[in-house]
């Protein structure tokens, strides 16, 4: 008889004993004496960091890391937040069990709450880029609790507060920025309209002047023209940025934003007023989302925000601006604080999705490679590694892109406008697609448990899957971005002079040359990296350009050119974003001396530049990569994970987010789900 079979025998004897003896707890000792796996700490066993964990945590959050740390103690001390102990820690999260009425209501009381201990205090005051790093660390942390939260706090301090601060003049910020910072205004932003989203210039809402009583009317013509989508609008919201159409005498002078009161100090719907609910959604129900109808309402002339035009009070239309195509965009500008933030929320959710699911490898184990040999950890396998540390490194390396694009932000001018939007249209896109990819491969990793609400990865996918969409949908921005380049490319040919500006130089350069047979050192030197970055972008550059004017010289209007061209203009929007986020990670590395830290970070670097090279079909499709060439990177890429594997926690430890934020299964997930625990 083998030992395997002596140890059936032996338990089963016990089993049945107990039973004859009538046992009457005999669930709670067969767990209390049968052999069990045991949950032991990663830091137990893992190897400790030859870095500074902290030094990297600063080139991640920098200046805004004492914003950041602010606001999660703010919300560890309230029981608002929702605090329960699981196997021996204390976690935070909203109770999504909730009726969708009850997490609006609990939302409200959380914003009630930190404005109460000061968290929004000097919103509209705090200048320069301290400042704007404060509210962008606000925003972000706020919505690693809770994706209601953070949109909540946008739609009034970022959106209505924005159109007020960029789109309004003196005489608005002298009467909106006290009440809006102590929320006695609560604002919402009123541009999305059932038929039209991302053609801001096609909203139907119209607006007329009528000089006799000096006041605007504010028209909803058609069900159409409803304001859809209005995060604010169902329940909570007091007054509205409402975009519409400006008629001045018959003459469209085209879309303007008008402030609109829309409930009164007691929460009633104002007349000439109809809301709606826009219902629950598969996330985001902490936020009343309604929609409006506006029958002839009538405002202020001192409504409009006059930033850009003027109506004066026996109705002339007064702009600087003349071209109506300037006009809008010098309107739209300023907004686009909302995709930054945008961006950056998706990398701190990223981050979590990876702490949770990097922990749980590092003390779950399944299978055993020989018989009577312990389990294995899942982060021990190289199929788990290759799953979860390619998405690592990307995370890392598009944290310092979006570090870099709230810099720009904070610090543009005038000239640097164009740059703002273009960059801010790619991260956006490319930083909340991979957020979503990487929430599902961690839910995917996780198991079982990733689909428990507890711990995050699962139920982030639909409270995060909206970024997508909102504040402009991806595949559209991408196809803005390579216009946007189109437009760089022909204005410096026109004037036959160098491209300059948005990263374009490299193309004064003659085209690099890629190596025939490629190594495993030559695929992690940055001149390999960033040769073959630029090959491709200033490729399919090219290749647009080519494609775009050989449609011109058909006679085809330069729309239906964009549209039948899209398939080559969103491979160049992700070229451009890819070298831009390789641009910004040389940039951080750059800054630091020799040693343990710089290693680590041109680790991550190759894995996310090989790693693009191995998924995305464009560098076969286009001859970047031979065949050959492409099964060297793929064979690199496990290469990589080997060795980023013993930084593995380090890494996800250095993102500086408090254990309570996290979830159940990234600690002790046996005593979590111990029967004492239930």
């Amino acid at each position: 008889m083998d030992s395997q079979t002596g140890r059936v025998i032996n338990f089963r004897t016990q089993v049945l004993t107990r039973h004859l003896s009538n046992h009457h707890n005999l669930a709670t000792d067969l767990i209390r004496t049968a052999p069990c796996l045991n949950y032991s700490p990663p830091e137990l066993s893992e190897p400790r960091p030859d870095f500074d964990t902290m030094s990297l945590r600063n080139l991640l959050d920098g200046q805004s890391a004492d914003f950041i740390d602010h606001m999660f103690d703010l919300m560890l001390r309230s029981s608002l937040f929702c605090p329960r102990e699981r196997g021996g820690k204390v976690f935070v999260s909203p109770n999504f069990n909730q009726s969708m009425e009850q997490q609006r209501e609990m939302t409200m009381k959380r914003i009630d709450y930190l404005r109460e201990e000061g968290a929004f205090d000097g919103w509209f005051s705090k200048k320069g880029s301290d400042g704007e790093l404060w509210r962008f660390a606000v925003l972000e942390t706020a919505s690693v609790f809770d994706h209601s939260l953070g949109i909540k706090l946008g739609a009034h301090f970022l959106l209505w507060g924005g159109a007020l601060r960029f789109m309004g003049t003196k005489r608005h910020h002298d009467k909106w920025f006290k009440p809006t910072e102590s929320f006695e205004v609560n604002g919402c932003f009123a541009m999305t309209e059932l038929g039209h989203g991302s053609n801001v210039r096609g909203i139907e809402t119209v607006t007329r002047y009528d000089a006799k009583t000096e006041e605007f009317i504010i028209t909803t013509p058609c069900e159409s023209a409803q304001k859809y989508w209005i995060g604010g609008a169902a329940n909570h919201a007091t007054h509205a940025v409402v975009f519409s159409q400006l008629e001045i005498n018959g003459v469209n002078e085209g879309v303007h934003a008008f402030i609109a009161q829309i409930r009164d100090t007691d929460g009633n719907v104002c007349p000439n007023v109809r809301i709606a609910d826009c219902g629950r959604k598969i996330g985001l129900n902490g936020v009343d989302n309604g929609r409006i109808w506006f029958d002839d309402l009538r405002i202020p002339r001192e409504n409009l925000l006059n930033s850009v035009a003027e109506v004066s009070p026996d109705g002339q239309y007064l702009t600087a601006i003349k071209d109506p195509d300037r006009r809008f965009a010098a309107f739209l500008a300023p907004l686009t604080s909302g995709r930054v933030s945008v961006a950056a929320t998706a990398m701190q959710i990223a981050k979590i999705g990876l702490a949770i699911a990097t922990r749980y490898s590092l003390s779950r184990r399944v299978f055993s490679i020989e018989p009577n040999e312990p389990e294995v950890l899942l982060l021990d396998y190289p199929s788990h590694q290759r799953r979860l540390l390619p998405l690592l490194a990307k995370t890392y390396a598009m944290s310092f892109a979006s570090n870099y694009l709230k810099m720009i932000y904070v610090k543009r001018t005038p000239e640097s406008i164009k740059t703002v939007h273009v960059v801010s249209s790619a991260l956006k896109a490319v930083l909340t697609w991979h957020n979503l990819r990487t929430l599902q491969e961690c839910r995917e990793a996780c198991g079982g448990q990733g689909i428990k609400t507890e711990n995050h990865v699962g139920h982030f996918k639909s409270e995060y899957d909206v970024q997508l969409t909102f504040e402009g949908d991806n595949n559209v921005l991408m196809q803005q971005i390579s216009k946007a380049l189109l437009a760089e490319f022909l204005a410096a040919k026109k004037r036959n002079k160098p491209i300059k500006g948005l990263g374009l130089e490299h193309l004064n350069k003659p085209a690099p040359i890629i190596p025939s047979k490629l190594t495993s050192s030559t695929l992690r030197t940055t001149r390999f990296q960033t040769d073959i970055f630029c090959l491709r972008e200033r490729d399919l550059l090219h290749r647009f350009v080519k494609e775009v004017s050989e449609h011109q010289a058909l006679g085809e209007n330069i729309e239906h050119i964009f549209a039948t061209t899209h398939q080559l203009a969103e491979d160049l929007g992700r070229a451009f974003s890819d070298r831009l986020i390789l641009q910004t990670f040389l940039d951080v590395e750059a800054t630091l001396p020799a040693g343990s830290l710089k290693n680590v970070l041109s680790l991550m670097r190759s894995m996310y530049t090989t790693i693009l090279m191995e998924e995305d079909a464009s560098f076969l499709r286009y001859g970047y990569l031979s065949t050959d060439n492409a099964a060297v990177v793929r064979k690199e890429v496990l290469k990589l994970c080997s060795e980023l594997r013993p930084y593995a926690l380090s890494l996800v430890s250095s993102f500086g987010i408090p254990d309570a934020f996290l979830a159940p299964i990234a600690f002790n997930w046996v005593d979590a789900n111990a029967w004492s625990s239930v």
